[in-house]
């Protein structure tokens, strides 16, 4: 009979038992994307991935949560402030232009635009264009009226500003240019090229010509406009999104990758304003040495106690894709990509091998000492196996929507149901072992227990196969549920932002302690769990 979630909980805390412990300091920023300053002086921070706008005093290094990620925005990219104050986001995925006044009201300018992000205001004259191959640019108009359009054809748009001459300097971040048009449209023209992957246009106080390289090296190139020469600068800070120059000419950049702010001086000089964190995680995993790797969409990091996050690796760099999840199988990490790939990844040498793809969306995974790999693909309502030959079989189907998986030493599947609030184990039919859980996700086997985390009531769940017993092992678990992006703009055509679904992972160390993906503050924290069978707090 399955056990119902709530029938046995364990003691009340304050009984001793030990508290998780972060194995990194949570996040400042959750990820940080388009930046402007305000005419507070403060820097506001556009964070995609988990809908959240925040501002920064880049001299204190306090962060404000302005926008949460319950209000209207989904997937905050780029953002603008007008010359009366108002600020102006493009919200990617939806597809939607919003704009947002000093005293904090919301409303739409647009939806008519697919896959908006670069922003940028001339006066009180906004303009935006499309991240997508074959994009638009346009003109919009926050107190109605229908966009202008400007021109067409963009490889990629992303973040763009009026220079000196009065001209819209942009980017095509997918041929390495930047053009430059009218404000009232015309052809544009080629400003330089070979830039590589230019993310955004940015001119300082005194008009000279910055652009930013979203590459692992953390690339800009001052430009002449006029005669197209450029010199490089390589900051070391990975995957820049964007700039900004506050009223002294310092300038400040922001990490998708890392979500940190960063303020690059003279003659090479940084200074850090918010340090690297982890944008989810996503997923968490520990190889044989010990060593504890988290996939945080769009980088790998390695973290422990001692030393913090160390990237290893990042989108542009040699990861084979955006990682989703990863475990580790010896010295190689499994890892499964926003596409639906699975890659045998070497951290050390920085390569990798396709072993799958063409999995739809994944979430999960979990793998055995033969090599076989097993997935969680939720919006197929199927459970996969990748053997050691590299082939897929399908050990589930029909399922509501599952997530989490594990195996246990029998080499026994067990799967969380996040919708249905239940885990089940795959014997010849699904069995139903654990029923009434509030949003379970990711799950591990330790010995002979099962634990799982029940995002919902923000807890860590422990069961006893063999008895049947249930408890509540920890409280208060920093963990989270964000909506993913739904896959489709307001006009139905593909949103290309790549936002993966919220995802809770749970891993085993060596030592039978948990490893938790803590995604309500961008942590991974071990769990230690005693032997009377709880480690709450």
């Amino acid at each position: 009979m399955p056990t119902n979630g709530t029938d046995l909980e364990a003691p009340e805390p304050g009984t001793g038992r030990s508290r998780p412990v972060r194995l990194n300091e949570p996040s400042g920023l959750r990820g940080a994307n388009g930046i402007a300053f305000g005419p507070d002086g403060l820097l506001y921070v556009a964070q995609f991935l988990t809908g959240r706008i925040s501002a920064v005093d880049i001299d204190s290094g306090e962060v404000e949560l302005v926008v949460p990620p319950d209000g209207p925005l989904r997937t905050p990219d780029d953002i603008a402030f007008g010359a009366d104050g108002t600020m102006y986001i493009a919200d990617v995925a939806p597809g939607r232009v919003w704009q947002r006044s000093p005293n904090g009201e919301f409303a739409l300018v647009t939806d008519a635009v697919v896959v908006p992000n670069g922003i940028t205001c001339l006066g009180d004259r906004l303009f935006v264009n499309e991240m997508r191959s074959g994009g638009r640019l346009f003109e919009l108009f926050p107190d109605g009226g229908s966009p202008v359009l400007l021109t067409e054809g963009l490889a990629y748009g992303n973040a763009m500003r009026f220079g000196p001459d009065g001209r819209l300097y942009y980017p095509h971040m997918m041929t390495d240019e930047v053009l430059r048009i009218p404000p009232e449209g015309g052809e544009p023209e080629l400003v330089v090229r070979g830039v590589p992957i230019p993310v955004a246009v940015r001119f300082d106080r005194a008009g000279e010509l910055f652009v930013l390289s979203c590459d692992a090296a953390g690339t800009i190139t001052h430009v002449d406009p006029e005669t197209g020469g450029t010199s490089s600068t390589v900051t070391g800070v990975p995957g820049l999104d964007n700039a900004a120059f506050d009223a002294a000419n310092r300038m400040f950049v922001s990490s998708f990758v890392r979500g940190s702010i960063t303020e690059l001086g003279e003659r090479g000089r940084t200074r850090t304003v918010l340090p690297p964190g982890l944008n989810g995680p996503f997923g968490v995993t520990v190889d044989p040495a010990g060593r504890t790797y988290a996939a945080d969409h769009f980088g790998l990091s390695s973290v422990s106690g001692s030393d913090g996050i160390d990237q290893v690796d990042v989108v542009g760099g040699t990861l084979p894709g955006l990682p989703r999840n990863v475990v580790a199988t010896g010295d190689v990490l499994q890892l499964v990509d926003i596409s639906g790939g699975l890659h045998a990844y070497d951290p050390v040498r920085g390569v990798s091998r396709g072993r799958a793809a063409g999995l739809g969306e994944l979430a999960g995974i979990a793998a055995d000492s033969s090599g076989r790999v097993v997935l969680a693909a939720p919006e197929r309502g199927q459970v996969l196996a990748v053997d050691e030959t590299d082939s897929v079989t399908v050990l589930a189907e029909g399922l509501e929507h599952p997530v989490g998986v594990t195996l246990d030493h029998h080499g026994r599947c067990y799967v969380s149901d996040d919708r249905l609030g239940r885990v089940l184990r795959l014997d010849e039919e699904p069995v139903v072992v654990l029923d009434g859980l509030g949003t379970p996700q990711g799950i591990a086997v330790s010995g002979d227990e099962l634990f799982v985390v029940e995002v919902e009531h923000r807890r860590l769940r422990r069961f006893d196969p063999a008895t049947g017993t249930s408890t509540v092992a920890f409280r208060e678990l920093a963990v989270e549920t964000l909506p993913g992006a739904s896959g489709t703009g307001s006009n139905g055509e593909p949103d290309g932002s790549g936002r993966p679904s919220s995802f809770v992972d749970l891993a085993v160390a060596g030592d039978g302690s948990l490893l938790l993906a803590a995604n309500g503050e961008g942590s991974v924290q071990l769990l230690k769990i005693d032997a009377e069978g709880t480690g709450e707090w």
